[in-house]
């Protein structure tokens, strides 16, 4: 309908229903009439009257609210809308929330890399310990600055064996995070992780381009200095000896 009306002054309503017609966009000129004519909608003309109320209240607020407090706001002042409608309608305005620093991004994947054959196949789901670990990396914003958090998980138990925070994305946050893994479990008595996968992203920050599994078979030697020659080797499994 909006393409029929913003051309139909210079082709006219009929030939281009013609037109989209032997298309495959079978359309008859007493459609497009029968729609221009029809009244609006309620739920138009309520969206029509929220837009207004919602560019207000953003603008009121110096365009820094999202749509949370948006919506906070209209309630506030005895407007009833949804959360999800003001939530739709500011998409449809143009309008954000004022997004404070830079955004963050943990996981820089290399799409130029082969990617490993999958070891895991999705399943994240063992039938003992220590045959799953998954291994990932977060941030989280302080009054100091952004911190970063590494952690290692048994996929079995859900439980936390090694973890890490630091200011920064260096090769030593991840590879600390392993290294306090093995020594949990050699703590607990466990000292052979023969056929133990370690999964984690594709993601390559800071010098540590890891594939997206490395296979520990016997980490009988320092953590670090192994995954250290594990993750020159890009390949799918990384065998520590």
């Amino acid at each position: 309908m909006r393409f029929i009306e913003a051309h139909k002054s210079r082709f006219g309503v009929e030939p281009i229903c013609t037109v989209l017609s032997e298309h495959g966009c079978p359309i008859a000129p007493s459609t497009y009439y029968e729609a221009r004519h029809r009244a609006v909608s309620a739920r138009a003309a309520r969206d029509a009257d929220l837009k207004v109320k919602i560019a207000t209240a953003h603008k009121d607020n110096f365009g820094v609210y999202g749509a949370r407090k948006v919506w906070l706001t209209l309630n506030r002042e005895g407007t009833p809308a949804a959360r999800c409608t003001v939530e739709r309608l500011m998409k449809d305005l143009g309008l954000q929330v004022a997004r404070r620093g830079k955004r963050v991004s943990t996981t820089i994947g290399n799409d130029a890399a082969a990617r490993p054959t999958d070891l895991v196949g999705r399943d994240f789901n063992p039938l003992a310990p220590n045959r799953t670990w998954v291994a990932d990396f977060t941030y989280c914003s302080t009054w100091s600055g952004m911190v970063y958090v590494a952690f290692v998980i048994d996929a079995y138990s859900r439980r936390i064996l090694g973890w890490r925070t630091a200011t920064s994305m260096k090769t030593a946050l991840v590879l600390d995070a392993l290294e306090q893994a093995i020594w949990t479990r050699a703590r607990d008595g466990v000292t052979d992780l023969s056929g133990l996968v370690h999964h984690n992203d594709a993601g390559s920050q800071t010098g540590l381009n890891r594939s997206s599994q490395h296979r520990l078979v016997v980490p009988t030697v320092d953590a670090r200095s192994a995954l250290q020659r594990a993750s020159s080797t890009r390949g799918s499994c990384a065998a520590f000896h």
